[in-house]
C-alpha cells in the first residue's frame, strides 16, 4: 500500500507542477505598476486631466477603491467616461493595466 500512496503522490505532483511553476513565474515576473503608470497613465492622472483621479489623492481614490478592484480593472481595461480602453495604449497587457491601477489606487 505504501508504494501505491507514493505513486499517487508522485502522479499528483507531476500533474500540478506546470500550474505551480506558471503561477510562480507570473508572480516572479513582477509587473512594475509604477513604471507602467509613469509611461502610460501619468499624462492624465498626475494632473487630473478631464477629471482623472490624481495619484496620491486619497479623497478622489477612496470612493473608487470602495467599488472594488474588479470595477477599477474593468474601467481601466474597457475605458470609462473620457478615458479610453487601457488608457489609450492598446499594446498594454491586461496584467500591466491592473498593476498600474494597483499602484495608483494605493498611493
Amino acid at each position: 500500500m505504501k508504494a501505491f500512496t507514493k505513486l499517487t503522490v508522485a502522479i499528483a505532483a507531476a500533474a500540478l507542477a506546470p500550474a505551480v511553476l506558471a503561477a510562480a513565474a507570473a508572480k516572479g515576473a513582477g509587473v512594475n505598476g509604477e513604471k507602467i503608470y509613469s509611461a502610460n497613465c501619468a499624462s492624465c492622472h498626475a494632473a487630473g486631466v478631464l477629471g482623472a483621479p490624481k495619484v496620491g489623492d486619497k479623497a478622489a481614490w477612496g470612493p473608487r477603491v470602495k467599488q472594488g478592484k474588479e470595477v477599477l480593472y474593468t474601467h481601466a481595461l474597457n475605458g470609462f467616461k473620457m478615458m479610453p480602453p487601457k488608457g489609450g495604449n492598446p499594446g498594454l497587457k491586461d496584467d500591466e493595466v491592473k498593476a498600474a491601477i494597483d499602484f495608483m489606487a494605493k498611493s
